[in-house]
């Protein structure tokens, strides 16, 4: 076989794998997304069904019930040996970056007064964004990064990014740190409650049914904000980290 030797019973075969293996639903569409290029590309676009529910695979949900959000104890940052890592997670929770963001930031190009750039190298799906600096403790975090990094990145000049991540994977791992992706969550809602002036839906406030006219309105706007700093640029995704 090659790369064109791609047809129906292939992908027929797969999605039946993934189904019989409990593969999450999200990760299912994602691959799906994967192989519609693969077929685009070998110009083969008709073995592909348009639609997933053509395999029975089921949609993703979004809404969440219990919030996820988490926060570092300063205990367990001090169990932290490697400045990079440190540094890394310590960035994580104040902007709400994404893990290899985390890792892949040049702090230097990325501080610009006001706002942090995410250049798209750095970034999933290759999207440019900016996140605005707003407190005197993510501007004592950047300063700190920029001077670990100097005018690289938060991997040092030694190591390729896997074997930084494998280093910050075993270092949260013996400073009993775990699901990191939190700190994006505990972000969404500290900035949800910025910008509405109330707590969002998953952590304690209140729900659409009983918010009222001025409350939805903010609500709708604080979301695209936030949706835009967590580098996802559509409203539906923000259940997510916030409820509904």
């Amino acid at each position: 076989m090659n790369a064109k030797s791609l047809r129906p019973k292939h992908i027929e075969a797969l999605t039946q794998l993934w189904l019989q293996s409990g593969t999450a639903a999200g990760t299912m569409k994602n691959r799906m997304s994967a192989i519609r290029w693969w077929a685009r590309k070998v110009n083969k676009q008709n073995v592909v069904a348009r639609s997933n529910d053509h395999y029975g695979l089921p949609r993703r949900q979004y809404v969440s019930g219990a919030s996820k959000a988490k926060t570092i104890e300063s205990e367990h940052l001090t169990r932290i040996t490697d400045p990079y890592v440190r540094i890394s997670l310590e960035l994580q929770q104040a902007f709400g970056l994404r893990r290899e963001e985390a890792i892949k930031i040049q702090p230097g190009i990325a501080d610009r007064g006001e706002m942090l750039w995410l250049k798209p190298s750095w970034t999933k799906g290759g999207r440019e964004r900016e996140i605005p600096i707003r407190t005197e403790e993510q501007r004592d975090i950047l300063e700190r990064a920029r001077k670990l990094a100097g005018k690289g990145s938060l991997i040092p000049s030694h190591k390729t990014y896997v074997q930084q991540l494998r280093l910050y994977e075993g270092q949260c791992i013996r400073a009993g740190l775990s699901r990191m992706h939190g700190l994006r969550h505990a972000y969404a809602q500290r900035r949800f409650e910025e910008l509405t002036g109330f707590k969002a839906p998953t952590a304690g406030g209140p729900n659409r049914q009983t918010m009222t006219a001025d409350e939805l309105a903010l609500d709708k706007k604080a979301r695209m904000v936030i949706s835009k700093e967590l580098g996802h640029n559509r409203e539906a995704i923000t259940v997510v980290y916030l409820g509904r």
